[in-house]
């Protein structure tokens, strides 16, 4: 079995917010933040996440722009979908809203397939 490869752990998630559920979320990215996230050039520093109209967002994210992009390099703070199931978005959206929690990325990583 494949271990999944971190590109990324949000440590200072853990000594800021009391994490007290986890949940893992694919996200919705462009070609050239794929290639600048395998170089490892992604800061989560002041970014969170926000569930808006059903749909859950990673906002403030700085993913870099790709040395070799060319115009079409995307907009390094544009906020990325994050993917997840029906039912975990209306959870997360009743504990945000009702109970005023805060969403953050604790980590990010490749999942490799078996």
């Amino acid at each position: 079995m494949p271990e999944d490869k971190d590109i990324l752990t949000n440590r200072l998630a853990y000594h800021e917010y009391h994490i007290l559920d986890k949940y893992e979320a694919g996200a919705a990215l462009v070609g050239t933040e794929v290639k600048s996230i395998m170089a490892g050039r992604i800061q989560l520093k002041e970014s969170f996440v926000q569930v808006k109209d059903g749909e859950v967002w990673l906002i403030g994210a700085h993913i870099s722009h790709y040395s070799h992009g060319n115009i079409n390099n995307h907009d390094v703070l544009r906020p990325r979908k994050l993917l997840l199931h029906r039912r975990e978005i209306e959870k997360l959206e009743k504990e945000t809203t009702q109970k005023g929690m805060t969403l953050v990325v604790t980590r990010i990583y490749w999942k490799m397939d078996e």
